[in-house]
């Protein structure tokens, strides 16, 4: 992940700073206290709240990376006006497969969330869909085989 642009909306760009300061803030500090606290009772060898809370900062040492690494390399997700009905980050689809209409959003991996209709524009179907306009047909290979879906509108 090193680098990569992460598309984000403003205001998941906005809950990942939050979560960042709360981490700095509360967090790590909460953690190097139960440590501090568990060394004190002596013998770590077999102190189970010691291993859990040097576990529970790994994880959040983990996660801090993450997230710095996540800001830095943000790119707030922008329609371009010039593009309007054509598929792109950030649009909302409307499309029709097998009989059924089915929504979906564009998103940047990390707002992905396939059960909602928040779909990466780094999956197969969100690469599929990229520079399509409505009315187009859209064939995508999925594990069940090649899937047709009709665009019926781009927002």
């Amino acid at each position: 992940m090193q680098g990569d642009t992460q598309y984000l909306s403003a205001e998941s760009l906005e809950t990942l700073k939050f979560e960042l300061a709360e981490l700095k803030s509360k967090t790590l500090p909460d953690i190097s206290h139960r440590i501090d606290e568990a060394k004190q009772q002596g013998d770590l060898s077999e102190n189970a709240e010691y291993h859990q809370a040097r576990e529970d900062m790994s994880w959040a040492q983990g996660r801090l990376q993450e997230l710095e690494e996540i800001i830095n390399n943000a790119q707030i997700i922008t329609r371009n006006p010039k593009s309007q009905g054509t598929i792109e980050l950030g649009s909302t689809i409307s499309v029709k497969i097998n009989g059924a209409t089915k929504q979906y959003q564009i998103v940047g991996q990390q707002e992905s969330k396939p059960a909602e209709g928040l779909i990466s524009n780094e999956s197969p179907l969100g690469r599929a869909f990229m520079g399509h306009e409505a009315g187009d047909e859209v064939e995508v290979m999925v594990p069940a085989g090649k899937q047709v879906y009709k665009v019926v509108s781009v927002a």
